[in-house]
């Protein structure tokens, strides 16, 4: 008889010793049993016998958990990674790390943006945003937030790639301080190094659904136009255009820049938007980590009113009863 069963779990061949049971096999695998839900053969074998249950020789196993991030089957994928939250948070504006970082579990984020500045090398100590926000679990952008110049944006994606390895970046242009409009010119030339040269850039722009497109087929893997300033909490000011993008785009939309609330996050997800991004919306409320829960479901709920595919518009009314048969 044989020392060691052979088995198929998720796919794959395994093997462990005979006499095993589904739950030495899912401690093997590190995983808690009380944690998972497991199928043999087709069928649904009880957390509560997974110790009793005895492996035998050829089973066939699915072994599943619960990932954070809402609905799996409506994932959406930007240059070939894959992500669950359609919600993207910054990180300035908070009154510290920790504020920061209960503000991002909050909202369910998996992608974060930061920008890139100097060391402070006379307290090389003095904590870190790494300290309180793992890259490991939450995914980096870095951001070139500040930049006027499509030189200087180029100049510290290299900084951020050198510091982190990071290729999927963030890249802003400004083109003046006032308004923190981007400049497209110096956008579209920096677009074009930065993916010749590796780069998958996520860029931030007008809501012009032409100068969308030069960006893609300049090699941006997403495009982020405005809803209004950055900062301004206005919401979306032009639905049209941002819609139009939508349909013309072969790549992700998402709306980056003038979201104050909930609501805002919402319209962005019915227009048919890939996600939504956002910081001083969450970071300058009153309560931080209460908007960041109200937008995590803010950007679901208009996800899924997108999806279900709103009522038509009328120009009269029309009643939900039928007048015909009233006493």
């Amino acid at each position: 008889m044989s020392v060691q069963l052979s088995l198929t779990v998720n796919g794959e061949p395994r093997h462990i010793a005979t006499g095993a049971s589904i739950a030495d096999l899912v401690r093997n695998l590190e995983l808690d049993p009380a944690k998972v839900a497991v199928e043999r053969n087709g069928v649904i074998v009880p957390r509560s016998t997974l110790a009793a249950a005895a492996l035998g020789d050829g089973d066939v196993l699915e072994i599943v958990h619960f990932v954070g991030g809402g609905n799996n089957d409506d994932a959406w994928t930007v240059a070939g990674r894959t992500f669950h939250s359609r919600l993207i948070v910054g990180t300035g504006k908070y009154k510290d790390f920790a504020q920061n970082a209960a503000a991002v579990e909050a909202s369910g984020a998996e992608i974060v943006t930061v920008a890139v500045r100097r060391v402070n090398i006379s307290d090389p100590k003095a904590p870190m945003l790494t300290d309180f926000i793992d890259p490991k679990k939450i995914t980096y952008l870095p951001n070139t937030a500040g930049c006027f110049t499509a030189e200087e944006a180029i100049r510290t994606l290299r900084l951020a790639r050198e510091a982190g390895g990071w290729d999927l970046v963030k890249l802003e242009v400004l083109g003046e301080a006032r308004t923190l409009y981007p400049d497209m010119r110096e956008t579209l030339k920096a677009t074009e190094v930065l993916a010749g040269e590796g780069f998958l850039p996520m860029v931030y722009c007008v809501d012009d659904p032409i100068a969308a497109k030069q960006l893609e087929d300049a090699g941006a893997v997403a495009v982020m136009p405005l809803g209004a300033p950055i900062g301004s909490g206005l919401g979306i000011q032009n639905r049209v255009t941002i819609r139009l993008i939508v349909e013309g785009a072969g790549i992700p939309v998402l709306v980056d820049a003038g979201v104050g609330t909930a609501s805002d996050a919402a319209v962005a997800m019915e227009l048919g938007c890939d996600g939504v991004l956002m910081n001083t919306a969450i970071a300058e409320a009153r309560d931080p980590i209460r908007m960041a829960r109200a937008m995590k479901l803010a950007v679901e709920a208009g996800r899924e009113a997108y999806l279900a595919g709103r009522m038509a518009t009328r120009k009269y009314a029309d009643p939900s009863s039928p007048l015909a048969g009233l006493i």
